[in-house]
């Protein structure tokens, strides 16, 4: 019979003789594991709470990158090329000047405009 690396377990056909086999050996529930269930549960309750803020906090960012950023942008980048144009004309044609008659209606055609293909 050729020797093999494996090591076959062998179960003791008599109780444990000696402290150490006996240490080793899984202990009845005593009044510390059973305040350590009752941490676990609060510790549950508080990943529950956790749980929650996350998720509300996931929320927030998807209402962020989702609609807040985007139409933000598109207001602030319709300003910018607005005021950009009206710079590059009144360079390249002096003779032309470029007013904004009223800020407020100006302001609200860009809102308007940026919210309108979202």
């Amino acid at each position: 019979m050729s020797e093999s690396s494996y090591i076959e377990a062998t179960t003791p056909s008599s109780p444990p003789s000696s402290p150490s086999e006996i240490d080793s050996l899984p202990s009845s529930p005593t009044t510390s594991t059973l305040q350590n269930e009752d941490s676990d549960e609060e510790e549950e309750g508080e990943s529950d709470a956790e749980r929650e803020w996350k998720e509300s906090l996931q929320q927030l960012e998807l209402l962020l990158t989702m609609v807040v950023v985007p139409y933000m942008g598109k207001y602030f980048g319709r300003k910018c090329a607005y005021w950009g144009w009206a710079r590059f004309m009144e360079w390249k044609y002096p003779d032309v000047e470029i007013v904004v008659t009223s800020e407020k209606t100006f302001k609200g055609a860009g809102a308007v405009e940026a919210a309108a293909t979202l």
